[in-house]
């Protein structure tokens, strides 16, 4: 069990990460150029409604920032699970829970009255700080189907899907390390968040109208 400074370390990693995770950067972006993102386009502070109403490289920027507001607090808590700050027997779950943090901190933010992106981006960060190959199985994923497609939350979709997937796969067939299975069913919850965030975009797909970058 944790003792009160464990409770303490994981509650600020709660509270920090949920801070970071509620920086919009998507609506600073689009301040920047003189747009409200939240009233253009699907009203997402996320990389690609930035795409949409700004344009390709200020939609890069959005998913870059958002990339590494997950992945950077992620590493700060390996680094100090490194050195003995965070207790050895809870290592496995702070990055965990830092993930978490960030990504609520997207989809809530408090900067935003609590409505946020859909955490895609953040999430994929954190998930890069743990398991480096199985992300980029899982964004390669993505890629192939918003390239056949044009269909950005078909990819998001399909790649957070198969994270689990190819953390499995991957660990079976020793080309990365086997994780533990916390963290397996960790991915399992991303993937279930994943298509509870896209559920209207569920429902466009189904009916045809979604948005396509190939229209």
């Amino acid at each position: 069990m944790m003792n009160v400074e464990q409770i303490v370390i994981y509650a600020v990693i709660i509270g920090v990460g949920y801070v970071i995770g509620s920086i919009p950067f998507g609506f600073i972006i689009g301040k920047l150029h003189g747009i409200d993102i939240r009233k253009v386009g699907s009203g997402n502070i996320g990389a690609t409604n930035v795409t949409r109403a700004v344009g390709k490289v200020a939609g890069k920027v959005c998913f870059a920032l958002d990339f590494c507001k997950g992945l950077l607090p992620v590493l700060a808590v390996n680094l100090l699970t490194s050195r003995g700050v965070i207790a050895p027997t809870w290592g496995g779950l702070g990055p965990i829970v830092m993930i978490l943090a960030v990504v609520l901190g997207h989809m809530f933010t408090c900067f935003l009255n609590f409505k946020g992106g859909k955490g895609i981006a953040t999430a994929v960060g954190g998930v890069a700080a743990i398991a480096p190959l199985p992300a980029v199985a899982a964004f390669l994923t993505w890629l192939v189907v918003f390239k056949l497609s044009g269909y950005v939350s078909l990819g998001s979709i399909i790649g957070a899907i198969s994270l689990p997937v190819w953390a499995f796969l991957l660990g079976v067939l020793n080309i990365s390390g086997r994780l533990p299975l916390m963290v397996i069913v960790f991915f399992v919850l991303l993937a279930l968040v994943a298509i509870w965030t896209h559920r209207s975009n569920i429902k466009r797909l189904l009916d045809g109208t979604e948005n396509s970058f190939k229209k």
